[in-house]
């Protein structure tokens, strides 16, 4: 029976502490900013798999089509439509925040206007999986573009 007890408290006491450590990396994502325009492209996607981006050199499995360039003005409509808050808007730049619901975690969205098209990037801040939120979210504002 004491070993049944010492088990259930220290699941208990494992489970607290797993919580905890979530709700701190979601407070840590909250930090920060998106990583903008370098060298005339969005910054490219970590190795971990929790980034998307349009960009030209994305890995395959990474990758998403771009926006079309005749969607650049409805944009920022269209995020806010699907949750989205803008943090920079310029003429040819757009950044956003999305935070989750369950922890706050933080992601980036980031729009670069070029010539052509509208290149897109969305990455999560922190931690290493985001269960395919990041690419979900460029579908869902794609979606809502469309209408």
């Amino acid at each position: 029976m004491a070993i049944l007890k010492s088990s259930v408290l220290t699941l208990g006491v494992l489970g607290i502490l797993g919580v905890g450590a979530f709700i701190g990396l979601g407070q840590y994502s909250k930090n920060g900013s998106a990583p903008g325009v370098t060298n005339g492209s969005l910054a490219p996607c970590p190795s971990s798999p929790n980034c998307v981006s349009s960009e030209a050199g994305t890995p395959p499995e990474k990758q998403v089509d771009p926006l079309a360039l005749s969607a650049w003005e409805t944009i920022p409509a269209a995020i806010t439509a699907i949750g989205g808050t803008i943090t920079l808007q310029d003429t040819d730049y757009i950044a956003a925040e999305f935070s989750s619901s369950t922890f706050g975690f933080v992601d980036d969205l980031e729009l670069r206007l070029t010539d052509t098209d509208v290149q897109v990037r969305s990455a999560s801040r922190v931690g290493y999986s985001d269960r395919g939120a990041n690419a979900a979210r460029v579908a869902q504002l794609r979606k809502a573009l469309a209408q």
